[in-house]
């Protein structure tokens, strides 16, 4: 059956690895999930004997072989389980200051391509969904994905001459999230050194915004939504949604053609196009966060493309996060007025957002004071002034320098912070690491703060 669509064509423009292996089935159930993250636990015992016999004979020998071997096997394992197991993965390669280097290379392939689940299963999924296989819905419908990732995968359709986005959902992923979270806290443990009281409050927040990623008609709703607060904004482009060819656990939408970050940065750009792209991006999240007061927390490359008359694609609205007052105004007050002047105003608003706790000493105050003073001034340059060049190095070794610092005092082994940090953190550092690797020089003050 699978022959029967242009599936090779599809993958060439997608530029997928035309070799990957398809998956033909993912574990459903606890057991079977549960049985993956021990063997893999075991495969990584494993490493750690190999790492330390060799390391008997040679007391020099590094970690970069271990790193290695472990992030081989974590990743293969997360990918095959597919859903919030490689979700985490995901997010964590993202913050490159926390992993070794052979992690976040090795869980950036999240970001784009994860073993695609094979035709028949594809089939079974739209059965299941609408009563009927793909071939009955669309004119056209190549069962070869052009991208799989962590919640689901695409594939390219055609109706009434128009092309289409299929994103379908893998079997079982919304059902195995709260019992995948708690398999994944061990690994968690390892490579976070994060308290376990730091660690439920992450895995909460983590479980509820992938809850919501999973829900598809909410997702689609909450797409229409955006797109249309953010229809006025210059050189960005969504797609149109269908909720009428979408389901619970299938989204239907426009293709966008274009290319992923990496794939433009490839064809060299003139600098004037990495910052019309760079200022698309910066205005995209800016007027989310400061006029719609929710944000789409998932900034990786993989959500975005650049079209070919050089405009930015959003294409990917699953995960968002919504900013309350409590948090927006104390928050955003720090890094937009002159609260951060006054010492005490500072402390004020640091209590409000739990970075500062009622029973800290007079010592503890002072100390978390100065320390979340110097993340919030480093965090808020780039609205400290009407421009900014986020291609300067010092800044991002700064930001990452800083985390370094904090990650090995045991003042921050414990939980500090609201909820909502996690994801607007996520969110912001995101943004900046995009906006770094196209090295952008664009205007910061085209969607401001409203504080007061």
């Amino acid at each position: 059956m699978v022959s029967s669509y242009p599936e090779m064509e599809s993958l060439q423009k997608a530029g997928v690895d035309n070799n990957m292996a398809e998956q033909n089935s993912i574990p459903v159930t606890k057991t079977e999930r549960s049985a993956k993250f021990v063997k893999t636990g075991f495969q990584i015992g494993g490493n750690y004997i190999k790492h330390y016999s060799k390391k008997l004979f040679n007391p020099q020998l590094g970690r970069d072989e271990l790193n290695e071997d472990n992030a081989t096997d974590i990743y293969k394992s997360l990918s095959e389980l597919k859903g919030s197991a490689l979700k985490i993965a995901q997010m964590l390669s993202m913050d490159k200051n926390i992993l070794p280097k052979s992690y976040v290379d090795k869980f950036t392939q999240s970001q784009y391509n994860a073993p695609p689940l094979s035709g028949p299963l594809i089939v079974r999924t739209f059965t299941k969904n609408f009563g009927k296989p793909p071939e009955a819905i669309y004119d056209k419908f190549n069962l070869v994905s052009t991208n799989a990732a962590s919640i689901g995968q695409v594939h390219e359709a055609e109706l009434n001459g128009k092309k289409l986005a299929v994103k379908i959902q893998y079997p079982g992923v919304g059902d195995s999230i709260s019992s995948d979270l708690k398999l994944v806290k061990p690994f968690a443990f390892r490579l976070l050194g994060m308290s376990e009281k730091e660690l439920n409050i992450y895995i909460k927040e983590v479980e509820e915004r992938l809850l919501e990623e999973t829900d598809y008609e909410l997702e689609v709703r909450r797409s229409i939504e955006i797109t249309e607060a953010c229809k006025d904004l210059n050189n960005i482009v969504f797609p149109i949604y269908y909720p009428e060819l979408s389901g619970k656990r299938i989204i239907t939408m426009d293709w966008i053609e274009g290319l992923h970050l990496k794939e433009f940065l490839q064809t060299n750009p003139s600098q004037e196009l990495r910052n019309k792209i760079g200022q698309a991006l910066w205005d995209f999240y800016n007027f989310q966060q400061h006029e719609l007061r929710a944000v789409h927390a998932d900034p990786h490359p993989g959500n975005f493309m650049i079209t070919p008359d050089e405009k930015l694609g959003v294409i990917d609205f699953g995960c968002i996060k919504e900013l309350p007052d409590d948090f927006y105004i104390p928050f955003f007050s720090l890094i937009s007025s002159d609260v951060i002047k006054d010492k005490n105003k500072t402390i004020e608003a640091f209590r409000k957002l739990e970075m500062i706790h009622p029973d800290d000493d007079a010592g503890q105050i002072e100390f978390y004071y100065k320390a979340y003073l110097e993340m919030i001034q480093l965090f808020a340059k780039p609205y400290t002034s009407k421009t900014f060049d986020f291609s300067q190095p010092e800044f991002f070794a700064q930001l990452y320098a800083f985390g370094e610092k904090i990650a090995k005092m045991p003042e921050f082994k414990q939980a500090r912070g609201v909820k909502h940090f996690i994801y607007v953190n996520r969110t912001n550092f995101g943004l900046y690491t995009i906006l770094q690797e196209l090295k952008a020089f664009i205007n910061t003050d085209t969607f401001n703060p409203h504080t007061a």
